[in-house]
């Protein structure tokens, strides 16, 4: 009776292992935010976030994403993405000295997410049809443009961690591509030069000292390196099983900032422990190997790329707010996907799962290995 309902408004296309996976993230992050306060500012909005990205998952579930492929299609939402970030520059509403939100009735959009899922339907769109000559460097030029536009134009707000995925987005989905050994080297050069240009010319002093105690946390525990030292204080204090839900003295206590956005992951060690942190990790494995495994039987190189650039995002949120909370990796104010506050990155994030499902309506019914000579020509 059930699967008659879901085949007839589509829902068959929908990955129900993937759903049940991402279910238990989302309740991590709501318990969380909800446990060190006597008030449900952040639970409650959280709530209606989380309504609205599963109404546009469901809704995106069941619209043919084949219209992606359409050169004009594709063009639009690039542009539009790119006129949403330079707008929210100029006029945008500063938050921490950042211009990156638009406020609209009360309720702030960050572009900068939505511009990180435009850009993996761009290239995706781009090595489609040139993947088989990607040794060609102006294919890496080309595709290097269309990332570093977005890229300046975060960067300058500032939004260094947004930035950042930008990038990992582009080399990511290069890599997939078939980029050489030589010109990968060529980007590692560029990329170590650009750094050495960022710190003399364009880093400011908080984003200096932020990598200076990356270096050596304990050399500003007062100052620049607080955050990190309270975190990594924070997930250790967990231990094996956690203080239980509740009774996380770091966060309850205030000397965990941010503990529903940037630092939701230690807040959620100290009270869950080893065995929440590993359960957390298994979760998180079983919604990339699904979004994986829906790339794997794309109906075209499209539907395949889409779905790696789409893991990208989520790796590369994952490891960097996992990484900055043990203090192993710079603060960059990055969220972790599903279970910190927000409604932009959320929304990116579920319209983009929306998407794949709909791909998975026209999907092969075979494994893409088997199709070999497609995607890589014949051996």
């Amino acid at each position: 009776m059930l699967e008659t309902i879901l085949r007839r408004f589509g829902g068959v296309s929908i990955d129900w292992v993937l759903v049940v996976a991402i279910l238990p993230l989302l309740g991590a992050g709501l318990i969380t935010m909800n446990s060190f306060t006597s008030d449900s500012y952040y639970f409650t909005r959280q709530l209606i976030w989380i309504t609205a990205s599963l109404s546009t998952f469901l809704f995106f579930s069941f619209v043919d994403w084949r219209i992606l492929r359409r050169t004009e299609v594709v063009a639009s939402l690039y542009l539009a993405g790119c006129l949403a970030l330079l707008v929210v520059f100029l006029f945008g509403q500063a938050t921490r000295s950042a211009y990156s939100w638009f406020s609209v009735g009360g309720v702030s959009l960050q572009p900068a997410e939505f511009m990180k899922l435009i850009l993996v339907i761009m290239l995706a769109k781009y090595f489609t049809r040139r993947h088989v000559e990607i040794a060609h460097i102006r294919h890496i030029l080309v595709s290097g443009l269309y990332a570093f536009i977005p890229f300046v134009l975060i960067f300058i707000q500032p939004d260094f961690g947004s930035a950042v995925i930008i990038f990992f987005i582009w080399l990511g989905m290069t890599m997939v591509a078939g980029i050489s050994k030589k010109h990968l080297a060529v980007v590692f050069g560029l990329g170590v030069i650009s750094f050495v240009m960022l710190w003399g010319f364009v880093l400011a002093d908080y984003q200096k000292n932020r990598i200076k105690t990356f270096v050596n946390p304990l050399s500003d525990i007062q100052g620049a390196g607080y955050n990190a030292f309270q975190s990594t204080v924070a997930v250790g204090s967990g231990q094996v099983l956690g203080k239980g839900v509740g009774f996380g003295s770091q966060s309850r206590l205030k000397f965990l900032p941010e503990f529903q956005t940037d630092f939701v992951f230690a807040a959620f060690a100290e009270e869950w422990g080893f065995v929440g942190v590993m359960i957390v990790f298994c979760l998180f494995g079983t919604v990339i190997w699904r979004i994986l495994g829906a790339g794997l039987v794309g109906a075209t190189n499209f539907e395949t790329l889409f779905a790696i650039g789409l893991s990208i995002i989520l790796m590369s949120h994952f490891v960097i707010h996992v990484g900055m909370n043990i203090g192993v990796l710079p603060v960059t104010g990055l969220p972790i996907s599903f279970m910190s506050y927000g409604g932009s990155h959320m929304l990116t994030i579920f319209a983009g799962l929306g998407i794949l499902m709909g791909m998975r309506r026209y999907r092969l019914a075979y494994h893409r290995g088997d199709i070999h000579n497609e995607f890589v020509g014949p051996r």
